[in-house]
Parts: structure tokens; sequence; C-alpha cells
């Protein structure tokens, strides 16, 4: 089984233009993230799915594998699947590493990979933390500043997503648990090459629409997503989509340190 890597890359961004080339203590967004690509094993390539030839030029300089999509792509999975149809040869599955999960621990996405070499015949793949009581409780907090951050996901006995929300599901009646069965989801994804074709090619759904989460397209439709659980193992988790997040990021890789070493 060939398992590609994709980063989607679009240049432009409302909130922060130029967002791959931005640095982050000195490495940009964009090198970074490919860094982490790179630490994974088992993967036959690692690819750069950009609309500008201004990241292109810039990937150069570390010796990134680019990708010309289009600019009219609406999302970072149209645009892994617009990568999809150029890589020769065609990869089995691949990996939806988001251009902007600067964050992400190449062990996080080692998992979702994992998954596809247990089971080849698994169409689609993300992964997600179990939250204790501390962290659910630093989600509710957050949540009421700001009640569409954060995304969680329930499961079933086989580790299958049942459903996900911008609300904290499941809702506890009772606090008298060794730790919540609350999970926050992580925005990666792994799809096999033909179930992105017939994922690309749904339609949008009313669940999806009204949480605006793509992935309830694929529940609504009945395809099955399997939920890799994972440990940050003391990291933390975030991505940049703000000039204020660069900030944030930059204090906790000063506290923490490199997730990947150059």
């Amino acid at each position: 089984m060939t398992i590609a890597i994709v980063i989607p890359a679009r240049f432009n961004s409302k909130r922060l233009p130029g967002k791959p080339m931005a640095l982050i203590a000195g490495v940009s967004l964009l090198e970074r993230v490919w860094r982490i690509a790179m630490k994974v094993q088992g993967v036959s390539r690692v690819v750069i799915a950009t609309d500008d030839q201004r990241v292109v030029d810039h990937a150069a300089g570390f010796a990134g594998d680019c990708l010309m999509t289009s600019a009219d792509l609406a999302t970072g999975t149209d645009r892994v699947h617009a990568a999809l149809a150029l890589m020769i040869p065609r990869p089995s599955a691949v990996i939806n590493l988001q251009g902007d999960a600067v964050l992400t621990p190449p062990w996080v996405v080692q998992a979702v990979v994992d998954e596809f070499r247990a089971d080849p015949m698994v169409g689609m793949v993300t992964a997600a933390v179990r939250c204790s009581w501390r962290q659910l409780a630093e989600i509710q907090k957050l949540k009421a500043q700001n009640p569409a951050s954060g995304t969680l996901v329930t499961l079933d006995r086989a580790g299958r997503a049942l459903y996900f929300s911008k609300a904290i599901i499941p809702f506890l009646r009772s606090t008298d648990l060794p730790a919540p069965p609350v999970h926050r989801h992580i925005g990666l994804y792994g799809y096999g090459a033909d179930l992105l074709d017939r994922f690309a090619s749904l339609p949008q759904t009313p669940l999806e629409i009204a949480e605006q989460l793509e992935q309830l397209r694929a529940l609504e439709h009945g395809i099955p997503i399997k939920v890799a659980v994972v440990d940050y193992r003391g990291r933390t988790h975030g991505s940049v989509d703000s000039p204020e997040d660069i900030r944030v990021v930059e204090e906790i890789i000063a506290r923490e340190g490199e997730l990947v070493e150059a």
C-alpha cells in the first residue's frame, strides 16, 4: 500500500495573507509542517498542494515537492483531491495534513498512517484525543467565549465516529466518572484514494451545513470514519490562523521545545 501526505497550502488568507511563508520563530509555517510530515514513517511521498508560484519558489528552498492546483478550490480537501489527480503513480491513500497545523506532533500523523497499514480496506481515518476532566474544563471555558471553537467527536465501540459537533458531546449528566467520555477532534484526515474520489463528488448535507463540519458529509452519506485516539504526550495543540496566533505558537515552542529539529 502506498500512502502520500498532502499539505494544502493556499497563498491567500483573509486574516494572514501569504500565510505559508509566515515566520514562526524564524522558520516558515510551511517548512515547519513539511518537517513534521517528513518524520512520518511508511509514506511514499510528501506533497505540497498550492495555488501560487510564490509558494512553489519558497518550498524550493527546503526541497519541498510541490503540485500546482487551481486557486478556485473551496476547501483543503478539494485541494488534496486535485493533487491526488496529478500524482503519478497514484497512491492508495492520502493524508490531509493542513498547512497551518504547525503544532501537530509527527506521531499523531503516524497514528493515522498506521490505521491504513493495519487495515488497507479502511476508507477514511481521522484523529482525536480523549479528554481529562481538566482538559474538558478548558474546552468549556473556551466555548463560553467562542462557542464555535474546537470540535468534539463521539465514538462507537469499534472506534468509528458516531457524530462530530461544535457542541460538547456527549452531554454529561454525571461527573462521577474517572474520566469523561469526551474526545477532542484533531483536524487531520486520511482518505483511501477511491473514497476521496467519491467524497469529493458528494453534495453537501444538512448537518454539514448546520455545523460547518465537512466530515459530517461522510457520515450522512453512510461512509464510516475510523478514529485513531492519540496522545499529545504533554504537547500543546494549536494552529495558525491569524497574526495573533503566531505569538501564541512561538510562546508554546519556546516553552515546550521544537517538535522536529532541523
